[in-house]
């Protein structure tokens, strides 16, 4: 189907914008650690029953290639980008953090101008100028109070930006080289990949209390567990990888504003925050560096390096 690339993304985003709420209702309540590991387990408790039968024979005759690919991807597309998260957020405001993630497609071009040697077009420059001027904004240095502990949550925020470009740039390069064999079901992939980042999770997990920790919380932060773990990873990633098949990287990073303006929209409806009128004019400018970034004409030369044109 010819949208169904862009279904899939659409899904995936706004599922992955409500992430920054789960996090902030389970901040001060569990671990980073925990969060992830109950989340993951929850997620491919779901999962199985849908692909158990495919996930043996997928195991038994996946390449080494793909294995390492998977271990990637769950390391900065879940783990890495899992903590920075919940670490920033205890430390700044969900609206803030849900803005800063619309960083991901300047972080993703820098990347490519620094690591694969890509050329940087006008389009693409003027993108990365916008999301700058956009994050200082959102992190209020032209006011007159500034708070280091909020800088460091920002900062954070901004290392999960990091560690989802590093992923979107990896499941891309893995898509593309799929092509040439078969390639992996969503639901397998998502399974394995979740399964994976549970392995990151474990031993750290055990230093944070989580079993005393877990009886002491309320429905409201279990209700969020489930949301974090069967629609945030397992619904959302089988949306992704299922999108990513069917639309170049432009695409799925014009669709990554979905997830800045859902979690925005939903940390005022939701948690009741309020933010500025520099906030908004912040988050404005990362939506547009985003789309500027996002353009055929700005990231014609990474899907090259890429092999989808």
């Amino acid at each position: 189907m010819k949208f169904s690339g862009p279904l899939c993304l659409t899904g995936a985003f706004s599922l992955a914008g409500s992430s920054v709420i789960s996090a902030r209702l389970l901040s001060g309540h569990l671990g980073a650690f925990t969060i992830t590991a109950v989340s993951l387990t929850l997620a491919i408790i779901a999962l199985l029953p849908f692909c158990a039968s495919k996930l043996k024979q997928t195991v038994k005759h996946m390449r080494w290639s793909e294995t390492i690919m998977l271990f990637l991807q769950a390391l900065l597309g879940i783990f890495l980008f899992r903590l920075f998260l919940l670490q920033g957020i205890s430390r700044t405001s969900a609206s803030e953090a849900g803005l800063l993630t619309g960083a991901t497609p300047a972080i993703t071009a820098s990347f490519a101008w620094i690591f694969l040697k890509e050329r940087v077009c006008t389009h693409g420059f003027a993108g990365m100028i916008c999301t700058v001027g956009g994050v200082l904004l959102i992190q209020g240095l032209t006011a007159s109070s500034f708070s280091t502990n909020h800088l460091l949550g920002n900062l954070l925020v901004l290392g999960a930006a990091a560690s989802e470009s590093a992923f979107n740039v990896l499941s891309r390069v893995s898509a593309v080289k799929a092509e040439k064999h078969k390639p992996l079901d969503p639901l397998v992939r998502t399974t394995l990949v979740s399964m994976i980042a549970l392995l990151f999770c474990v031993v750290p997990m055990l230093f944070e209390q989580p079993y005393e920790k877990l009886g002491a919380i309320g429905v409201a932060e279990w209700l969020a567990l489930v949301w974090y773990g069967v629609f945030v990873t397992a619904l959302a990633f089988i949306f992704w990888f299922a999108g990513i098949k069917r639309c170049p990287a432009s695409t799925a990073a014009a669709f990554a504003g979905l997830m800045p303006f859902t979690s925005l929209l939903l940390s005022v409806l939701l948690l009741g925050e309020r933010t500025s009128w520099a906030q908004w004019a912040g988050g404005a400018l990362v939506i547009l560096g985003m789309m500027l970034i996002g353009t055929k004409k700005a990231t014609k030369r990474l899907l090259s390096h890429t092999g989808s044109e």
